[in-house]
C-alpha cells in the first residue's frame, strides 16, 4: 500500500490555501448533505456523516456551517438535491483513473471531466472499464510522534485491520474492510492513539510504474480534476517515482 501512503503524504504537504478553502468548504458541505439525506442527521446514528462532520471541522468548516448543511438536508425541499456518479477513464501513460463526484447537473460535469481528460492526453472510458482495478477500503492515519509503530500496528490488527503499514516518516498507515472502519476507530481512540483521520477510501489493486514525465502529467490531471467543483475525491493507480514524491512533497 506504498503506493497510499505517498498520495496522503502529498495531501498533507499541499495543505489547504486560502484561495481553495471556499472551494473545499464546499465541497464537505456537498458530503454532509448528501450524507444526512441518504441516512439522517444524527451523527451517532449515521457513520458517514459522522466522517463528513469530522472533514469539516479538520479545515475549519465553522460550526454553524455544519449544522446549517444538516438542517437544510433533512428538513426537506431547500436542499439542493446532488446526485453521485463516479467517472471512469484512463491518464497519461495508460494509467487508470476513478473520479467520484456529487453534481446537481449531470451533463456539465461529465463535459468537464471529459475536458480535463483530454486536455492531459487522457480519455473518459465507460463504466467499469477501470473500476475493478480498485477496492473500497477504510483508511486510519496515525500520528508516528511519540508512539511505538509496533504497538500501534498491534492494537489496530487486533481490533480488525486487515494492513498497518509502518514505512511513512510521518504517520502510520492503518486499513480495514470499510465496515470495520469506525470499529477500528473506536479501538484505537479507547486505548490512547490518537487519529489524524479516518476515511472511506478506494485503494488500487496493483500501482503502475511512469516515468518522471508521465507521472508529473498524470498528478497535473489528478490536480485539475480535483479542483473541479462538483468532483469530490479522485484515485489514480500510478505510483509516483522518488524524486517526483520528492519535489511535490517537499
Amino acid at each position: 500500500m506504498s503506493g497510499h501512503s505517498k498520495w496522503s503524504t502529498i495531501k498533507r504537504a499541499k495543505g489547504i490555501t486560502d484561495a481553495k478553502r471556499g472551494a473545499l468548504f464546499t465541497k464537505v458541505a456537498r458530503e454532509i448533505s448528501v450524507a444526512a439525506r441518504q441516512g439522517g442527521g444524527d451523527p451517532d446514528a449515521n457513520y458517514r456523516l459522522r466522517l463528513a462532520i469530522e472533514k469539516a471541522r479538520s479545515v475549519n468548516m465553522p460550526a454553524d456551517n455544519i449544522k446549517r448543511t444538516i438542517d437544510k438536508a433533512t428538513g426537506g425541499g431547500e436542499a439542493e438535491q446532488f446526485e453521485e456518479i463516479v467517472y471512469e477513464g484512463y491518464g497519461p501513460g495508460g494509467v487508470a483513473v476513478l473520479v467520484e463526484a456529487q453534481t446537481d447537473n449531470r451533463n456539465r460535469t461529465a463535459a468537464e471531466v471529459r475536458s480535463m481528460f483530454t486536455k492531459a492526453g487522457g480519455q473518459l472510458a465507460g463504466s467499469g472499464a477501470v473500476a475493478w482495478q480498485f477496492e473500497p477500503r477504510g483508511f486510519i492515519a496515525v500520528p508516528r510522534a511519540g508512539l511505538d509503530a509496533d504497538e500501534v500496528a498491534l492494537s489496530a490488527i487486533d481490533a480488525g485491520a486487515e494492513d498497518v503499514d509502518t514505512d511513512g516518516d510521518e504517520t502510520i498507515d492503518i486499513y480495514t474492510s470499510p465496515g470495520d472502519l469506525e470499529n477500528v476507530r473506536r479501538a484505537l481512540e479507547s486505548a490512547g492513539v490518537p487519529v489524524d483521520s479516518a476515511e472511506s477510501t478506494m485503494i488500487a489493486k496493483q500501482t503502475v510504474e511512469l516515468d518522471s514525465s508521465k507521472a508529473r502529467q498524470a498528478l497535473r490531471l489528478v490536480e485539475a480534476l480535483e479542483d473541479l467543483d462538483d468532483v469530490q475525491r479522485v484515485t489514480a493507480n500510478f505510483d509516483i517515482p522518488e524524486d517526483v514524491y520528492a519535489e511535490v512533497a517537499g
